[in-house]
């Protein structure tokens, strides 16, 4: 994987900074070309979610809804210490607005997002990455956040690439 020379704005926290080059390190050498590993979908999503959750502490929850038949996500592989939502009609909530509109939405405070689907009682933000091969929406992938406004520019930088360069 290519990384981005320039993910982070200047003024990014050092140490979110540092987690994410770690993760990046760690899934190029586990899912790149010369990578350790040769899996399909599901099998990279279950590796992402966990190297990211397992770097990025305030994580609450990182997983991946895939889309499914009939303009629904349906949850894919996840962890988080919550019960996801087991379907999302596209347009619906955050998740199902990243999937209509094919584009990252980053909500500083959940309470505030029109059409809100509250999954659990913990989340207080939420940043949302759509999965594109070829144009086509293959997921979305979902971080929730115990604060208000975790989630900035610096997340939005790398979670792109990570899922530019891996599916």
């Amino acid at each position: 994987m290519n990384k981005p020379e320039k993910a982070a704005p200047p003024k990014a926290d050092p140490q979110k900074v540092d987690r994410y080059e770690e993760s990046l390190t760690q899934l190029e050498h586990l899912l790149g070309a010369e990578g350790k590993y040769a899996l399909d979908d599901i099998g990279k999503m279950a590796t992402i979610a966990t190297v990211l959750k397992m770097n990025l502490h305030y994580y609450l929850f990182v997983g991946f809804y895939r889309a499914a038949e009939n303009q629904v996500l349906q949850i894919g592989p996840y962890q988080g210490e919550i019960l996801a939502c087991g379907t999302i009609p596209y347009g619906r909530g955050v998740c199902g607005a990243c999937a209509t509109r094919r584009e990252t939405i980053i909500v500083a405070d959940v309470s505030q997002f029109p059409g809100y689907i509250a999954c659990d009682h913990e989340t207080r933000s939420e940043i949302v990455v759509p999965v594109l091969r070829d144009g086509e929406l293959l997921a979305v992938l979902d971080v929730d956040a115990a604060e208000p406004n975790a989630f900035d520019q610096t997340d939005q930088g790398y979670l792109e690439a990570l899922v530019a360069a891996h599916f």
